[in-house]
């Protein structure tokens, strides 16, 4: 079991999640609008019988989903039996959330302030297909993924991503370190772009994958791609892609603070 177990005035749980975000105006909690953490928090306080605050490892936008998702409460007393206690959750929950895992954690522990990377993946489809349009952007122009590569590559350069950050989000900063930012065609002809970063501003990857798509359609060279980066002006950059497309796939911690004990790709 992870976690240290210093001090026990309360008990911490990690739980490991996924879900299907077009139903929901994304993770955070909202006024009158359907959000994950609302009803997870809805379903962990009837099944605990005290009202249960959920924290998630960050935001994700309206109808962005999630293959991979880490939050945490807090609990008074240990949860005696956890299989149990996950056969009851997933009841109460709706089809499109499903938690995998509970683990006891300490309780210096942090869904997102103790994150040390997170990871985007975004699918675009080169072809209709009816079973899928849920979970990928259907895209039907050719796109050159040697050229969408070279430019994607230039995210490793820089820190500053003024230039994809929405307008009026209150960040503190726009600076995020990416460590890995690249594309591959799966055997399925399926296009995949994968992000890893240690933190993401809201609409960042929307609009990075929006701008390389222009890369690859043609729109821009490589090399205004590093110009859009390099300018800090939104207004440069590309519109968004779809939300469907995007899925949070991974949030990573230092290993004394917590162990993947269920990881799911989409």
């Amino acid at each position: 079991m992870s976690g240290v177990f210093a001090n026990f005035a309360v008990m911490r749980y990690f739980a490991e999640l996924k879900y299907d975000g077009a139903a929901y105006c994304g993770w955070q909690r909202q006024p009158d609008q359907p959000t994950v953490q609302q009803t997870l928090e809805r379903a962990l306080s009837t099944l605990l019988r005290t009202s249960t605050e959920v924290v998630g490892a960050g935001r994700t936008d309206t109808g962005v989903n999630a293959s991979y998702y880490v939050a945490h409460f807090d609990v008074a007393e240990p949860i005696a039996d956890i299989r149990q206690f996950l056969r009851k959750l997933d009841f109460l929950l709706p089809p499109d959330i499903a938690v995998s895992s509970l683990t006891l954690v300490s309780d210096a522990a942090h869904a997102r302030f103790s994150a040390r990377e997170r990871e985007y993946r975004y699918f675009i489809e080169p072809h209709k297909n009816p079973f899928t349009r849920g979970g990928s952007w259907q895209y039907y122009v050719p796109l050159d993924v040697v050229r969408m590569n070279e430019a994607a590559a230039m995210l490793l350069e820089f820190d500053d991503f003024t230039s994809f950050a929405k307008l009026n989000s209150n960040n503190h900063t726009n600076i995020c370190h990416v460590r890995r930012a690249d594309w591959i065609i799966e055997p399925s002809g399926t296009l995949c772009f994968t992000i890893r970063a240690d933190r993401f501003l809201r609409n960042m990857v929307r609009a990075i994958v929006g701008t390389l798509v222009d890369v690859g359609r043609g729109r821009y060279s490589p090399e205004e791609f590093r110009a859009i980066i390099a300018s800090r002006d939104l207004s440069q950059s590309s519109a968004g892609a779809p939300a469907q497309g995007l899925f949070l796939s991974d949030v990573s911690y230092p290993p004394e603070v917590f162990t993947k004990v269920n990881f799911a790709n989409k």
